[in-house]
């Protein structure tokens, strides 16, 4: 562990909801909750009012409505999140060439190796103008904190939430962490948590004293020694810029069971397709191709099959993955499908393509990008007809730019308002309004007068400084 706390963790404060309560005024300071509205949706994130009422990332959607049943409820809009994202990682690759995202909204930054600080108080520095660019660029907030490891610096911007920084200072760390509840740790969940809690340990200092042979004893080798080290406050984990990608995957899970055997088929056929897409997308093939299926029971069953060589090809995905299905008994219904490809590398094998029967060579994949993760997590199926969810874009051609609050029964609801605007109106249209468009997100900060910025979710603005 290093000797001066250059290590930043960055965590973005309730980032989904963050972003919808920016773009939309009347939602500022109120209960707003983003993630899947169907039967089986679940929480995405909660802004800081929602979890006043318990609701929290991972709940099941309904326990949330009743929890809080008078918050705004919307389904993510994950363009515009992987837009501001990027706004922000590019801030962080400004501080260092050593930046680890961890998820859209958090990463690692290595301060120490972009020589942008040294000590406590140039770390201190970084941190405060960081926080103070990220909000000039985005408008929005987000925990920072320094310390001299990785899991320290992740404990300290949790300390920092909301909107804080707080500084770890090497030599403190032992007797910060000692009270601690157990939790706090990295790798110490709910079932791990209660084990050590029938053993009488309740706080991170109890986990130091206990000794590491103990901890061997309760919890295994690897987990005793890691969890021993930690409590110790001992982390050499370096950031790594890049991770390497081990598998590529798509997955949906349905309102209702699926019955039919040849809808199964159809939907993993189409998954096959959007696979391919994101692994195109990324410039990899594979050679394992792998089949998830989760059934009426909450049974889960994984099926693979190894090709002779690494693949990008959707037809070769496409019959590999229904040949596993056939080994799969759905009776009963499916309420999860998912495939993926492992095994990956950056160069495919042209004789692979014989492996698709009747195939012909380059088989090309529809040119429509679906929103897979949006799918993952609204657990919806959009019909033929338009589609208006809760929460996203709009623009009217008498009343202008606006976003749904719901539809049904024919008609959709529209609030008519900017990120600068102030709460506004509301009105409501027959769902086939031919003056009713879905539209792109409006950037949530204007660009200063004279610049010309592209729309938020078509890419990163330029780095403006406050």
């Amino acid at each position: 562990m290093r000797s001066a706390p250059t290590i930043l963790h960055l965590d973005m404060d309730a980032f989904y909801a963050s972003v919808e309560q920016a773009s939309k005024p009347s939602l500022r300071g109120k209960a707003v909750v983003v993630g899947g509205l169907g039967p089986r949706g679940v929480v995405a994130t909660a802004s800081y009012e929602a979890r006043v009422f318990g609701v929290h990332s991972a709940m099941p959607m309904g326990q949330a409505r009743r929890l809080a049943p008078n918050a705004a409820y919307l389904v993510p809009r994950f363009a515009l999140y992987r837009s501001i994202s990027e706004q922000v990682m590019t801030l962080l690759r400004e501080l260092s060439p050593l930046v680890e995202p961890l998820s859209l909204d958090e990463a690692f930054v290595d301060l120490e190796a972009g020589g942008t600080a040294w000590d406590e108080r140039s770390a201190r520095l970084v941190g405060t103008k960081l926080r103070a660019d990220i909000r000039a660029v985005t408008g929005l907030t987000g925990s920072v904190g320094l310390a001299a490891s990785k899991m320290l610096a992740k404990i300290a911007s949790e300390q920092a939430k909301p909107d804080g920084l707080v500084v770890i200072e090497p030599g403190t760390e032992r007797t910060m962490l000692e009270p601690m509840p157990v939790r706090t740790l990295p790798g110490v969940g709910p079932a791990t948590g209660d084990h050590l809690r029938r053993a009488g340990i309740h706080t991170v200092g109890e986990i130091a004293e206990a000794g590491e042979d103990e901890l061997v004893r309760l919890l295994g080798k690897a987990h005793g020694h890691a969890l021993f080290a930690m409590a110790l406050a001992r982390d050499e984990r370096p950031v790594v810029a890049e991770r390497e990608t081990k598998s590529v995957s798509v997955e949906d899970t349905y309102d209702v069971d699926i019955h039919d055997r040849v809808r199964v088929g159809t939907e993993v056929q189409r998954l096959a397709d959007r696979c391919v897409r994101r692994l195109r997308g990324a410039g990899l093939s594979g050679r394992t191709i792998v089949l998830k299926v989760r059934r009426y029971d909450f049974s889960t069953l994984t099926r693979s099959e190894t090709l002779r060589g690494p693949t990008d090809d959707p037809a070769v995905v496409r019959e590999a993955a229904a040949r596993l299905l056939d080994s799969v008994d759905t009776t009963g219904g499916v309420r999860l499908l998912g495939v993926g490809v492992s095994g990956l590398a950056d160069y495919t094998q042209e004789d692979l393509f014989a492996q698709a029967a009747g195939a012909g060579v380059g088989e090309e994949i529809p040119d429509a990008e679906e929103q897979a993760e949006e799918k993952a997590v609204t657990h919806q199926e959009a019909p033929a007809e338009r589609r208006w969810s809760a929460g996203h874009d709009v623009r009217h051609a008498e009343f202008g730019p606006g976003w749904v609050q719901g539809s049904g029964l024919g008609r959709v609801t529209v609030r008519f308002e900017t990120p600068e605007s102030g709460p506004g109106r509301v009105k409501t249209f027959r769902v086939d309004d031919p003056a009713l468009e879905p539209a792109d997100p409006l950037p949530l900060v204007s660009p200063p007068p004279g610049t010309d910025q592209p729309a938020q979710a078509s890419g990163p603005p330029d780095r403006r400084t406050p």
